[in-house]
């Protein structure tokens, strides 16, 4: 699969993570109950991000993002002063 979805500037391409329809308990949780992970894998990144780079898990501040869905595939668009960390 190739990305058809260029950044530019100081924006970030990810994929969040899904979010997890069981509890640690193994109670299931309806869709709407669900807490959206703010965690995503970024795969394509703009010509002045220095911060993180393509592979990078991520972790971003939750309502900054820009939705875009291409396909069948659902995307977020980050900046990079809303990513607070990345994952290791």
């Amino acid at each position: 699969m190739s990305l058809n979805i260029q950044p530019l500037a100081d924006y970030v391409v990810a994929q969040a993570e899904e979010a997890k329809a069981k509890t640690a308990s193994g109670l299931y949780l309806p869709e709407n109950a669900q807490e959206k992970p703010k965690i995503a894998k970024v795969l394509s990144v703009g010509d002045k991000v220095s911060s993180v780079k393509t592979g990078d898990k991520i972790i971003y501040k939750g309502y900054s993002t820009t939705d875009v869905k291409v396909g069948a595939e659902d995307y977020i668009l980050v900046k990079e002063e809303d990513i607070l960390a990345t994952v290791k």
